[in-house]
């Protein structure tokens, strides 16, 4: 049945090229804008899911700058550090030089001094956009190096820690700590011995010159005893201080300090008849070096290098001893800022090479196939033109009754 007034044929081609243009359309969309979602209409789970990857990516590479500038004020901290481990090298060759007696010990003393004002220059410049690692007043410094998402979406930062190196050289006071030790050289706070392997003699050191109430050492002081090149120390606490035994206390944890390096053959006794005395014997096939340093507390590191003094015989001896530690301390300094400044620069690539694997997830999921668009827009075209003609034939179809009226 024919009718004038319901076109079926009309109303489908109608609809066929609604759908075509529709399609015409968002095809057009992905060509211009190059995204196949580039909006939440489109395909609101992808489109949420790309916006919040898109604000991670952002964060991430804040975090890059963030590791980068870390990164630059450890690399300046190490470099200083390794800087004075060696003028600290070079003036152990001064020191050594003093050990001989037929040497000028006030020019050498005069080099050793040039020296100790170098390496405070170079812990005072040692800083990066005001931050210094290695001037005793930072103790730690966070670099911020990631974004942690979670399964519930909450997210948290993360930090590199950065411990900071006292380097620093100001604030000892000599306490004349070793001032009564016998068989060995000693001045002041520092000492220096040497045991002869198999049987060598035992050496008496005394840790404390006063055992009055510990006058003579606060909280924080640290003694520290290197044998060879391993090294034990004990730091006083204040129970330490508040006893009337102070000296004995300060003996008892340094011995237990040594006897945990394990050092072959050789003995440390507690002497409990003089207060604070550890006699020191050699059975091993080694001859050993041994030498020790007192340190206050609130002194920087390498406060110990107020004490080198290399005009007289004794000063030298002493200061051989005294470099010997400032040297550790320097190598310990640089390597433990070597290895956070090697951690920063891997969790900087970490985070580059995330923020490139982010950013394409982010245009697997939304970024329009060109190649596909391309085609699809050929074909539509096509559809198009033929879905018009296809109206216009059905709009042409009541036509037809009117031959029947003639």
């Amino acid at each position: 049945m024919s009718s004038i007034l319901t076109n079926n044929s009309a109303m489908v081609a109608l609809q066929t090229l609604k759908s075509i243009n529709s399609g015409l359309s968002d095809v057009q969309n992905q060509i211009s804008t190059g995204k196949k979602v580039s909006s939440a209409k489109g395909n609101s789970a992808v489109w949420a899911i790309s916006k919040v990857m898109e604000s991670d990516v952002k964060g991430f590479k804040a975090i890059s700058d963030s590791l980068s500038l870390g990164e630059a004020s450890v690399a300046v901290a190490r470099q200083a550090s390794e800087t004075i481990t060696d003028l600290l090298t070079e003036m152990k060759g001064k020191i050594v030089a003093a050990q001989e007696d037929n040497v000028d010990r006030t020019k050498i003393n005069a080099d050793v001094t040039a020296l100790k004002d170098q390496i405070a220059s170079v812990v005072s410049a040692a800083q990066f956009n005001g931050l210094n690692l290695v001037d005793g007043a930072t103790a730690n410094a966070d670099v911020l190096s990631s974004l942690d998402r979670d399964a519930s979406g909450a997210v948290t930062a993360s930090s590199i820690t950065v411990t900071g190196q006292d380097l620093s050289t100001g604030g000892y006071t000599a306490n004349n700590v070793f001032g009564g030790s016998t068989n060995a050289s000693a001045a002041g706070d520092t000492v220096a011995f040497s045991l002869d392997a198999a049987g060598g003699t035992g050496v008496a050191v005394d840790i404390l010159i006063d055992d009055t109430a510990g006058a003579a050492f606060v909280a924080g002081d640290k003694v520290s005893v290197r044998i060879g090149d391993q090294q034990a120390s004990y730091t006083i606490t204040a129970d330490d201080v508040a006893a009337t035994t102070t000296s004995d206390l300060v003996a008892v944890g340094l011995k237990k300090a040594i006897d945990g390096l394990g050092v072959a053959g050789l003995t440390v006794d507690y002497n409990s008849g003089n207060p604070g005395q550890l006699d020191f014997t050699n059975a091993g096939t080694v001859d050993l070096a041994v030498s020790a340093q007192f340190t206050n507390t609130g002194s920087g590191g390498l406060g110990a290098m107020a004490g080198i003094n290399v005009s007289t015989a004794l000063g030298a001896t002493n200061a051989l001893a005294s470099i010997e530690n400032l040297i550790d301390t320097s190598i310990d300094a640089a390597a433990a800022l070597g290895s956070s400044e090697k951690r920063i620069a891997t969790q900087g690539d970490f985070i580059s090479g995330l923020t490139d694997s982010l950013t394409t997830g982010i245009g697997a999921m939304v970024d329009a196939n060109m190649e596909e668009a391309s085609a699809r827009l050929q074909a539509l075209q096509v559809q198009q033109q033929l879905g018009v003609q296809s109206l216009s034939i059905a709009n042409q179809g009541p036509q037809a009754l009117l031959s029947l009226f003639r």
